[in-house]
This record gives C-alpha cells, structure tokens and sequence, in this order.
C-alpha cells in the first residue's frame, strides 16, 4: 500500500509542477524515478520511445509505464492517476477565471516567465535523451543511431515527413541494421 501512495504522491508533484507538457516533465520523472531506483539512463530512455510511439501524451505514458514496471496494475493506476489529476484540477479552475482575467498584465507577465522555462526543461529533456541514445557507454557514439538521428532531422525539417512514417521508416532501419 505504501508503494502506490508514494507513487501517486511522486507523480502528483510531477503533474503539479511539470510545466510545459510531457518532454518538460522528463527531467522531472527521471530525477524521481533515480532517486527511488526505480530503473535506470538506458531502460528510462527505452520508456521515452515506448511513450513516443504509443497514443497518448508522453508523461501518462512514462507515469504508467514506471507504475506498472514497479508495482504492477495497481501501480500503473497510481501513477497514472497522480500525474493526471494535477491538470486536470487546475484546468477546471484556471477555465472558469481565464476569460475574466485573460487581460491582466500579471497574468501575462506570468505566461511570458513560464515560456522560457519551458523551452529550457524540454531542451533539458533533448540534451539527456540524446546522451542516451546516441551514446554507447565506454564506447563513445552510437554511429547507426547518429546516423538515424541525422535522417529524422533530414526528414522531418527538409521534407517534412510525417513523425509517424518517419517512426516507420527508422525503427526498420534500427531493426535491420543493428540485429
């Protein structure tokens, strides 16, 4: 019982202060889950690409996947549950106020402090995922994962792809090439 409670109050305080949607909130669940040993760099950036490619945002994804990977259906439930709950509270409130105060200069001053911070967690969240996923550690750079990498950029910047055939495409790539 003190597994799902402490795992609910984890992922509540993740959904309460997890600002910017869910790349934002990885740090914040990786920190969380090193700290209670829960999994590990590269199993952590094996669940972000299991969240990825799975419907749904990405940090009900991570929070349910950690949930189950720890303590099974309940668990899953927990986290799931104490990371939706935050937004989901504070969207039924903000929306009763928002067209009343949607003009405030402190509410706006607020949302122009909070987008850089943003940026900053979800470039944060890039930084770490790219260490993990380029990186073979002690042996340096992954050169078929900078490689695919390289091509999603290709892909998705210069002719615009689809995220979803893109996913297609590398994950064949990464099949064939390093099994």
């Amino acid at each position: 019982m003190i597994l799902y409670v402490s795992l609910f109050l984890m992922f509540f305080q993740i959904g309460l202060f997890g600002f910017g949607g869910g790349y934002a909130m990885l740090p914040l669940i990786f920190q969380n889950i090193q700290q209670f040993g829960y999994m590990g760099a590269q199993e952590f950036a094996d669940l972000v690409a299991i969240s990825q490619v799975t419907p749904g945002p990405i940090a009900v994804n991570a929070a349910t996947y950690v949930g189950f990977k720890t303590a099974g259906y309940l668990g899953a439930f927990s986290a799931t549950f104490g990371v939706v709950l935050p937004a989901f509270t504070l969207m039924i409130i903000v929306s009763r106020f928002i067209e009343h105060f949607k003009e405030s200069a402190i509410i706006k001053g607020i949302f122009i402090g909070v987008r850089p911070v943003t940026v900053g967690l979800i470039a944060s969240a890039a930084v770490f995922l790219g260490q993990a996923a380029l990186m073979v550690p002690g042996a340096g750079i992954n050169i078929i994962a900078a490689g695919i990498f390289g091509l999603t950029i290709l892909f998705a910047g210069k002719f615009k792809m689809s995220p979803i055939t893109i996913t297609i495409i590398m994950g064949a790539a990464g099949a064939i090439l390093c099994s």
